[in-house]
């Protein structure tokens, strides 16, 4: 299999159009050409008159016909073998787990990252235990419908809190700019269609979802990780952690987390924890900086929600062709660089989205994003946001940022 890159063809091109391309530029005849599959497509619209599709395909050929490619196209950088984008285990459990030597893992969150560890593990075998402090997510959505509509806020569920993370009221984006060498995006990606996700979101550059069919997908793959030994438990907060050795400074093993305390006063043990807690979880952060946990301060950006028509947004990035069904509600990106050598720039844009209260402690303001699968409601909107770091903004000490956070938020500051 061949993989080939920047097949660039007009946006209203035949179905005919694709395999020509390919013929054309691998010069091989049709017979030659066995199949292709679309591994991506995105789209050029810097020209609004003359939008360009963009390709790249996984092409299947004889093996006489590929090793000739490769031997007599070397200067083609758009040819290549095609990756190995399957998803490889670390390891796998015994048969007869768990062994009486072995303890199960613990997922603190069942936000985005708490979701795939915990399948990850389930699917090695090692029947990992989440532990979430809000509700499962059909509650939590009611839950979050009731403070929009009635304002009557639940601290843990929310927005924020509960399962599938903040992650499940926003524009459900499934992309990334950071380069994924080891395609570990694809075994998201593959598992979101095994749990219900449309299969164009393994095409396309930029896929998402929208709200009301990640409440399915995450339903179901909470059901996948329970099929598979996983146990769920919800309106569970930790209380504590369990340290070996804690307060003994000269032990070696100082700082060894052999588990945990639950808000019902039960005890779970096991040096396997991942923590998955998430931004807003202000209360874990400052437990564990209580309990000697080393935390180190990072920066971040903080800023507002602004919100504009999209037709306009549409007209601006695609001219005549706004509308057009491949191309759907158009997207934007800004950047600033000020003088002062901060930056400021559009995070989390929601076309064709809505701009919601994602408030989770009494007496704060806070925003955010979300877009339903269609993208069709009247108004964009996009974070405007200033990058703040520890050394200028707030140097004090490693749980600063939250105060920081935490005023900005405080109604009618």
């Amino acid at each position: 299999m061949l993989r080939l890159s920047e097949i660039k063809l007009p946006l209203n091109h035949t179905e005919n159009d694709l395999p020509e391309a390919i013929l054309r530029t691998l010069k091989i005849s049709a017979q030659e050409l066995l199949g292709f599959n679309i591994y991506k497509r995105s789209y050029d619209a810097r020209k609004k008159g003359n939008i360009m599709l963009i390709y790249q395909l996984d092409i299947e050929l004889s093996d006489s016909v590929e090793k000739r490619i490769l031997e007599t196209t070397p200067a083609l950088p758009r040819v290549g073998p095609s990756p190995d984008t399957n998803y490889k285990f670390v390891a796998q459990a015994a048969t007869e787990f768990p062994a009486s030597n072995q303890q199960r893992p613990i997922i603190i969150g069942f936000g985005p990252c708490g979701i795939l560890a915990a399948l990850v593990l389930a699917q090695m075998g090692l029947k990992p235990i989440v532990v979430e402090r809000g509700r499962e997510v059909r509650q939590r959505t009611q839950d979050t419908w009731g403070f929009w509509r009635k304002r009557k806020l639940d601290s843990d569920s929310n927005v924020q809190f509960g399962e599938g993370g903040a992650g499940t009221f926003s524009d459900g984006k499934l992309w990334s700019q950071v380069k994924d060498r080891r395609h570990l995006g694809r075994k998201v990606l593959k598992e979101f269609v095994i749990a219900g996700a449309p299969e164009e979101i393994l095409t396309e550059s930029r896929p998402h979802i929208g709200t009301f069919k990640l409440v399915t997908m995450v339903e179901n793959m909470r059901a996948e990780i329970i099929r598979l030994g996983g146990e769920i438990r919800f309106e569970q907060k930790v209380d504590s952690i369990l340290r070996e050795n804690h307060g003994e400074a000269d032990s070696e093993s100082h700082g060894q987390i052999t588990g945990i305390t639950l808000s019902s006063g039960e005890t779970l043990h096991s040096r396997h924890i991942i923590l998955a807690i998430g931004h807003s979880a202000r209360d874990s952060f400052q437990m564990l900086y209580d309990q000697g946990v080393y935390i180190e301060a990072k920066p971040f950006s903080i800023g507002f929600r602004i919100e504009h028509p999209q037709s306009t947004i549409d007209r601006a990035r695609f001219g005549q062709q706004a509308g057009h069904p491949i191309l759907g509600a158009a997207e934007y990106k800004l950047v600033h660089h000020c003088k002062s050598g901060r930056s400021v720039y559009s995070f989390c844009m929601c076309p064709g989205g809505t701009v919601v209260a994602a408030t989770s402690e009494e007496g704060r303001v806070v925003t955010n994003g979300m877009s339903q699968y269609s993208r069709n409601e009247r108004n964009a909107n996009a974070a405007i946001v200033v990058g703040i770091s520890p050394e200028q903004d707030f140097p004090d000490h490693p749980l600063a940022g939250i105060d920081l956070q935490r005023k900005l938020e405080i109604i009618g500051l």
